[in-house]
């Protein structure tokens, strides 16, 4: 089990934002984390960094929890935010080293990662440039080069198409798909519901802070009662929104 989460409730403040969570990733799976603006999937996502300490219950990476051992559980894990966040002052190759630097990776093993992921996202002559110089969308390519050299056991990906043009989407799920078939793991938050439903093996679906439901697609349709529904429709009749018709 690459990720444990039992019982997690917590909040950035005495009141909880979330309550009673539980879900669990398998080594080479990938889960969509869904919900509405607001039903506390960035909040549970920073619960799983060790950002916030929960109030009740547990998180384990790997089988570590943060308060055991915090290197060994934040090496475990590689975060990839809605909003690219770079250092100014560093070249796209300096950003590059200190993620190696960070994760223990030897500066040659880091650039022959790297060399690749330049090539898919087509930054490789942009390597001595600094992120002033650069789009939103070169910003967000940059955290996920410096994500995926890394090598961890599992990516949390908190929206990750935005900002990305349609080439370096289909990047970015091959991408995905190349670390699930050699065993890694990812917990996707993601409002591109058809997309998730193309490629994530379960959902976890947070409504009002609250796990509401997880599953395979099969398995939800089949305890909503909606044999042949989409996510999207799925998704709806659990939150409370359209009323889905057989």
């Amino acid at each position: 089990m690459v990720l444990q989460i039992d019982r997690l409730t917590g909040g950035y403040s005495k009141v909880p934002v979330i309550h009673d969570i539980s879900f669990n990733i398998d080594k080479g799976e990938i889960i969509g984390l869904i919900g509405l603006n607001g039903a506390g999937k960035s909040t549970t996502i920073k619960h799983i960094l060790g950002l916030l300490r929960p109030h009740s219950g547990e998180i384990r990476v790997g089988g570590v929890t943060a308060d055991e051992d915090i290197e060994a559980y934040r090496r475990q894990l590689a975060y990839i935010p809605e909003s690219p966040v770079l250092y100014e002052e560093l070249t796209l190759k300096e950003h590059i080293n200190m993620t190696a630097m960070a994760y223990g990776i030897d500066e040659t093993t880091a650039m022959q990662r790297a060399d690749k992921l330049l090539k898919i996202f087509r930054l490789e002559t942009k390597i001595d440039m600094f992120p002033t110089h650069f789009s939103k969308g070169m910003k967000q390519k940059v955290m996920l080069i410096c994500a995926f050299l890394s090598h961890p056991e599992l990516f949390i990906i908190d929206e990750p198409f935005l900002g990305l043009d349609p080439l370096g989407i289909e990047s970015l799920i091959q991408l995905m798909v190349e670390e699930k078939e050699q065993g890694r793991s990812i917990l996707m938050s993601t409002h591109i519901l058809a997309t998730a439903e193309r490629y994530c093996d379960r959902f976890a679906i947070i409504d009002e802070g609250r796990l509401t439901a997880i599953g395979t697609l099969p398995e939800l349709r089949e305890e909503w009662r909606m044999p042949g529904a989409t996510l999207d429709e799925v998704y709806l009749r659990i939150t409370g929104g359209e009323v889905y018709d057989a």
